[in-house]
């Protein structure tokens, strides 16, 4: 009877480790099959630039592992900080474990933001900062697009001349910290007048009549300050059958030719890029692959000179060419969207379309990750600015104020 009890009670707890083990290695596949849930949070949409950052993500999401890993989602929320508010909520609320963003305000979408990494979200803006500390912001700003490209402009023009500045989104802290900085360096020249000052929203075709309404009511203009959209203002003078005139502009394939062809100026600004590197930053913290607390995050600022543009001959960025031949990509496609070094995996067809590139895998970041400046209502709330805040490092002057 003993022996019989024996077995009855092996063969029961055989039964339950066989059930406790089916059950651990059930939780396990359960938990390995549980995809992370990214929300690719857009406020201002509608240009290349911003269809570009999209299509980097949504390409990198598609690519080997993270197809496997990432269920996307994307939001476009427009340019009311309310609406805004509203799409992070839902997705807090959806259990988000990521947010990548473009940011409307730098301080509006606070309290929201606070709301939502106190749940366990990571918040990661890209390109537009805010100021919640919580938060990563991933950057150029603080790499000096406004007082590089000021000089480079008053350098051309001799420090004299009536100029045009054509600005971004209002209340956007790109366009802030853009302007803020090219109005440091025009205001030590007297004899820069700025004429004309208007909202272009970073489109071609918003620039292109936004300038045309600026030569109506100011028909000498010597010079063009220009963020996103600078395509547009060289539509506007050929147009009105005016020169070309020194200009500024980011970087659109179509400026970029036109620097070329012998338009004076230079081409920088934000790279759609900064997107994509966000979004992998994110991604290595979920997985553990990187422990990085919440900072300000620098992406190198793109500089080419007219003298410095080089037509590619393929469909890469490669051998330093920086331009596609004309009719290879329309004229606002945005060239900055690839980085050999933190984007390997995208091809033109990533930016273009969203596709994955045929073959490629996510390769992992390199372990530096370079610390933005301080800059108080842009990137953060109770800190001081440098004292060099808007120093130069690409450019210097070529005549004295």
């Amino acid at each position: 009877m003993t022996n019989l009890k024996s077995l009855v009670r092996g063969a029961a707890a055989a039964l339950l480790g066989a059930a406790t083990l089916a059950g651990l290695a059930a939780g396990t596949a359960s938990a390995e099959d549980k995809k992370f849930k990214i929300y690719l949070a857009m406020s201002y949409s509608g240009n290349a630039w911003q269809s570009e950052a999209a299509n980097i993500v949504k390409a990198l999401a598609q690519t080997a592992p993270y197809d496997k890993m990432v269920e996307l989602k994307e939001v476009i929320s427009g340019t009311d900080p309310q609406a805004q508010i509203a799409a992070y909520e839902s997705m807090i609320e959806d259990g988000a474990d990521g947010i990548v963003s473009f940011p409307i305000s730098s301080t509006a979408l606070n309290r929201t933001i606070k709301k939502g990494c106190e749940a366990g979200v990571l918040f990661f803006m890209y390109d537009a900062t805010v100021t919640e500390p919580c938060a990563y912001n991933v950057s150029y700003l603080t790499s000096g697009f406004g007082e590089n490209t000021a000089q480079a402009l008053v350098n051309e023009l001799g420090g004299k001349g009536k100029i045009f500045l054509s600005r971004g989104v209002p209340g956007n802290s790109v366009d802030q910290r853009h302007t803020d900085g090219a109005m440091s360096v025009f205001k030590k020249y007297p004899g820069i007048e700025v004429v004309a000052e208007y909202y272009s929203y970073w489109d071609d075709r918003t620039t292109q009549q936004e300038t045309a309404k600026a030569l109506a009511a100011h028909p000498v203009v010597n010079g063009i300050w220009a963020q996103a959209g600078e395509y547009g203002a060289i539509q506007a003078l050929k147009d009105a059958g005016k020169p070309l005139v020194p200009m500024t502009g980011e970087n659109s394939n179509g400026f970029r030719l036109a620097l070329k062809d012998g338009l004076k100026g230079v081409s920088a600004g934000s790279p759609p890029a900064q997107a994509g590197y966000a979004f992998k930053l994110l991604m290595e913290i979920l997985q553990k692959k990187r422990e990085l607390k919440p900072m300000n995050i620098e992406y190198p600022l793109p500089w080419v000179p007219a003298d410095e543009v080089k037509v590619c001959d393929g469909d890469k960025i490669e051998n330093g060419c920086n331009v596609f031949p004309d009719g290879k990509v329309p004229s606002s496609f945005v060239t900055e969207v690839f980085n050999p070094e933190l984007l390997p995996e995208l091809s033109l067809a990533s930016a273009l379309d969203g596709k994955p590139t045929p073959g490629a895998t996510i390769q992992p970041l390199p372990a530096e990750v370079k610390q933005g400046e301080n800059e108080p209502g842009i990137n953060c709330e109770d800190c001081e600015a440098p004292a060099d805040l808007y120093h130069l490092t690409k450019v210097q002057p070529t005549v004295q104020p």
